[in-house]
């Protein structure tokens, strides 16, 4: 009897999951940010504006989903980013992940985390962090997205789809890329790299859920940016 009350649980908590997985992609959580203080600066250096006000103004255009990724920042710097964003997102309802740092993300609460290829295995973050939260993994092939999969990764980013200067991740696989990886994942597929307003539509046709950007919405006017985006993945 035993046995089977914790078979249930499991099931329940396995399938809540998910269900909030398949709705963490739709509406406004088709759009996914992901920070960069050096695309965030550009044009700002003297408006007084940090990485928590900059964030803010993409939650209060819509943006559904942030990721903290700042690789320049030292881990007690990226903590207390971490902690304020969490309070911003928090109080807004935004979804919020961390890049890479596991202990960063449990120490703030955050939605989840996502890892890179050299990062720490889906098995032993989901230890430290729980069946509840969202692991995201980069990949650039299929057979990177495949392991992702069966490995427990809730989502992957897969890219780049286009030519970026942001990172550095290896030849561009162009929008069609999506098709295939589509074929075999059954898991969301969030493309990254190069997405632009231009691009966007295409990109979301040949099958990607979600769509993660930089410096399309954190170069310039971030809230004209994010309501374009907003317009244009709901098409």
């Amino acid at each position: 009897m035993t046995q089977r009350r914790t078979l249930l649980k499991q099931f329940a908590t396995t399938t809540f999951l998910n269900i909030a997985l398949k709705k963490l992609f739709t509406g406004n959580s088709k759009l996914y940010l992901i920070t960069d203080r050096p695309a965030c600066l550009v044009g700002r250096a003297v408006s007084g504006e940090n990485l928590q006000k900059i964030t803010a103004r993409a939650i209060t255009a819509g943006i559904g989903i942030i990721q903290l990724r700042e690789k320049n920042m030292t881990k007690k710097e990226l903590y207390k980013e971490a902690a304020a964003l969490r309070a911003l997102t928090l109080n807004s309802g935004v979804t919020f992940i961390i890049n890479d740092c596991v202990d960063i993300a449990l120490a703030v609460d955050a939605d989840g985390v996502h890892l890179g290829q050299e990062d720490l295995p889906v098995a032993e973050a989901r230890k430290v962090l729980g069946k509840n939260k969202i692991i995201g993994i980069s990949t650039h092939s299929l057979k990177q997205a495949l392991d992702a999969e069966r490995a427990g990764a809730d989502y992957i980013g897969f890219g780049p789809i286009f030519r970026t200067a942001t990172k550095n991740a290896g030849k561009p696989k162009g929008s069609k890329s999506l098709i295939e990886i589509k074929k075999h994942i059954k898991i969301p597929v969030v493309a990254i790299g190069g997405i632009t307003i231009k691009n966007v539509s295409e990109v979301l046709e040949n099958g990607a859920d979600a769509v993660a950007v930089i410096s399309g919405i954190l170069i310039g006017d971030i809230e004209v940016n994010v309501k374009k985006f907003l317009f244009a993945v709901k098409q």
